[in-house]
């Protein structure tokens, strides 16, 4: 006996119809996932390679400039804050400005 049997047409066109929704579904989840490239970027590791060096070169090159920006805006302010002759922090924030510069004269000096 056929376990189909026990279905009546409609039923398994109704399920036939569900699989077939689920099964574009889930071929449409996999396009998105890339996966086909994902595996052909493995077949190929120089390519792979290749691509996390100019992945990693970029990166460091954004927070090298993201650092250089932040450090430039603090510094900014703070020699704002000094002008303020507020006495407490002036004072504190004279020394870090201080340090910071002397730091500079000096790697700047050895180039």
């Amino acid at each position: 006996m056929n376990p189909l049997d026990d279905f009546q047409n409609e039923d398994l066109h109704e399920l036939l119809l569900r699989l077939r929704h689920d099964i574009d579904r889930l071929g449409y989840r996999l396009e998105k996932l890339k996966l086909a490239e994902y595996v052909e970027m493995l077949e190929h590791p120089r390519r792979l390679l290749w691509s996390n060096f100019i992945q990693g070169v970029a990166r460091g090159l954004g927070i090298a400039v993201g650092v250089t920006i932040l450090g430039a805006v603090i510094l900014y302010f703070l020699q704002r804050l000094l002008l303020l002759n507020i006495p407490m922090v002036g004072g504190f924030i004279a020394q870090i400005v201080t340090i910071v510069q002397e730091e500079l004269s000096h790697y700047s000096g050895i180039r």
